[in-house]
């Protein structure tokens, strides 16, 4: 009887510590920060688990600063690989396969980014290699060239593809001259005008610590750590002068619906957009919106995709989002079709939003979404990876911890009642609405234009 009774105190004990963990929720681990002379932030979060550390950097040099050029920001992320003022691109690239190292650099809709990931015992080559590629990048004029080509005929193998294309389409009509409706990867036109020189430039005046943030998440000593970033980042010129957010201009949202049509004669299917003015990344719903969007297009078993895919077989999938950005953002219904069934796929898509508005959601449904949500949320913050962009994250659109912690308690907290208030204001789509349809084949459009034009 012994050995039961152990198993059964084993037992007790586990289910005892797991309520526990759970009626806490989850918590950041711990980690520092501290600001260098020339502005720097530098997150510092050891995780002794494995031995690889991992290392996100974001910077003010995403699209929103290409200005009239498209695609600049993009091209100077991408070049920042092409050597360095000790490494040669092949150097560069010898250096990193060895070791079985990744580095790699992008630039999205608001800043630049640097992702890594390495074993610790290699994280003074490394991190010599980062720095070098951030602060000097020696942007070869024949490398560059190659990536342009490449880039080039990305783009032109992107108009056979709708869904490549469709979200740059949507931005545009949504946000107008903002520059959040400023293509990341540019077009064929502007890519290329786009000269090394521009790069250079681009890079001097936006690739600066001040506003710039580091985040470095694995197995090292904090105070190590501290100590040799210091040395490598200290002697980068911080700007004379801040670099301006163009985005913190007034975004005009259309007041209307409007329509977008794109034809393509030699497909067979359509893809399309139907979507509106969405919220910032630190609007106060935010965590309330992801629980009743999960109810509603978030996941495989949303109302959207039962009503398209699994009732009517108009489509394989369809979903909803919510992209948020620092000073805006947009909503999104999204899905494609056969060419013949493209007028039942919209409607239906607005039957199943407009009954959204109109009746709400029950206590079940509510509570299916909320427990969705947070058994999907732990994973999301497992690996040094995830950490480190969480931690930049953090800067980029300035939350704390707090965000992490409560995010559990905030969605246990929502409500019918307050989750039928947000359902009324966010996304009132029948006030405001914009079509962006990509037409795969010719087809008589002017039925569903005139008739979505009045909802």
């Amino acid at each position: 009887m012994k050995p039961i009774a152990l198993k059964l105190i084993i037992i007790g004990l586990f289910f005892l510590t797991f309520s526990n963990v759970t009626a806490q929720g989850y918590k950041l681990p711990e980690y520092s920060s501290f600001k260098l002379p020339n502005g720097l932030t530098v997150y510092l979060m050891e995780q002794h688990d494995v031995p690889v550390i991992s290392v996100s950097a974001v910077l003010p040099a995403g699209a929103i600063y290409d200005n009239e050029k498209a695609g600049l920001a993009f091209l100077t992320a991408k070049a920042l690989k092409h050597g360095t003022k000790n490494f040669s691109k092949l150097k560069l690239d010898e250096e990193i396969d060895f070791i079985g190292a990744s580095i790699s650099t992008d630039a999205s809709k608001e800043f630049a980014s640097l992702s890594s990931k390495f074993a610790a015992k290699d994280k003074d080559k490394v991190l010599t290699i980062i720095k070098e590629i951030m602060l000097d990048p020696f942007f070869d004029a024949e490398e560059f060239e190659k990536e342009k080509s490449r880039l080039l005929v990305g783009l032109e193998q992107q108009k056979e593809s709708p869904r490549a294309v469709i979200g740059n389409y949507f931005d545009k009509l949504l946000y107008g001259n903002h520059v959040y409706g400023n293509t990341i990867q540019g077009d064929i036109s502007s890519i290329g005008k786009i000269t090394v020189e521009d790069i250079k430039s681009f890079y001097k005046t936006n690739y600066k610590p001040n506003q710039t943030a580091i985040s470095i998440v694995g197995d090292f000593s904090t105070k190590e750590m501290k100590t040799k970033l210091t040395a490598l980042f200290s002697n980068w010129k911080k700007s004379k002068n801040k670099i301006e957010n163009p985005a913190l201009k007034n975004i005009a949202y259309p007041s209307g619906n409007k329509v977008l049509l794109i034809n393509k004669e030699d497909a067979k299917e359509t893809t399309f957009y139907i979507g509106s003015a969405g919220i910032s990344r630190n609007n106060p719903d935010f965590v309330a919106l992801e629980v009743i969007n999960t109810l509603f297009g978030g996941r495989f078993t949303s109302m959207l995709n039962d009503e398209l895919r699994v009732n009517t077989g108009l489509t394989y999938g369809a979903g909803s989002k919510f992209n948020t950005l620092k000073n805006g953002g947009s909503f999104v219904i999204s899905t494609f079709t056969a060419s013949k069934t493209t007028e039942p796929a919209i409607d239906k898509s607005l039957e199943v939003l407009n009954k959204l508005h109109t009746n709400g959601i029950d206590e079940k449904s509510l509570t299916s979404a909320k427990n969705y949500v947070k058994g999907q949320f732990p994973p999301r913050y497992e690996t040094t990876n995830q950490l480190a962009n969480l931690l930049t994250q953090m800067f980029w659109y300035n939350f704390d911890a707090t965000f992490i912690e409560n995010f559990e308690k905030n969605v246990d907290s929502l409500n019918i009642e307050k989750a039928n208030q947000i359902i009324a204001q966010y996304p009132n789509i029948s006030q405001k609405t914009i079509f962006n349809l990509y037409w795969w084949e010719k087809l008589p459009t002017s039925k569903i234009l005139l008739k979505n034009m009045v909802l």
